[in-house]
């Protein structure tokens, strides 16, 4: 089984909206994803919830966590969210930087236009990754 963790610095936006699109399309037999930051939030914001809650993912029980070495066992991809120098490095562990704005304090029409991005990214990974639940990388969309 593949492991994704997706990370930034807070856990609070971009990597939450994403490791929510992985498991939503992923198929659960190939890969799972989970989302951690380097300096966790107390929860997530509130702009990510309502925008993803209008494309029926329901985040609100969810609490950003610490990227711990033991998080990050047994994983085989770190996609980090754009944070730059803040992003996390965990030795051995491909990593890739998926440059996004971050989505705090913006508008929520440029929280939509982020978390459209996350998910078209995600599912690029997923079909890449062979792991996309569905065949039709269109019906996913």
């Amino acid at each position: 089984m593949m492991k994704v963790i997706f990370a930034c610095v807070h856990n609070a936006g971009r990597s939450q909206m994403a490791a929510a699109f992985f498991n939503k399309h992923a198929d659960k037999s190939k890969a799972e994803a989970i989302s951690a930051g380097t300096q966790p939030a107390e929860k997530v914001h509130a702009c990510v919830l309502s925008t993803m809650k209008s494309v029926d993912i329901d985040l609100s029980n969810v609490t950003p966590q610490l990227l711990t070495d033991e998080l990050a066992s047994g994983a085989n991809l770190l996609i980090t969210m754009g944070c730059g120098e803040a992003c996390p490095y965990v030795p051995g562990l491909k990593r890739l930087d998926w440059p996004l704005p971050d989505p705090k304090g913006k508008s929520d029409d440029e929280v939509c236009v982020i978390r459209d991005e996350i998910r078209a990214r995600v599912l690029r990974l997923l079909h890449d990754l062979n792991a996309l639940e569905c065949c039709d990388l269109e019906a996913a969309t």
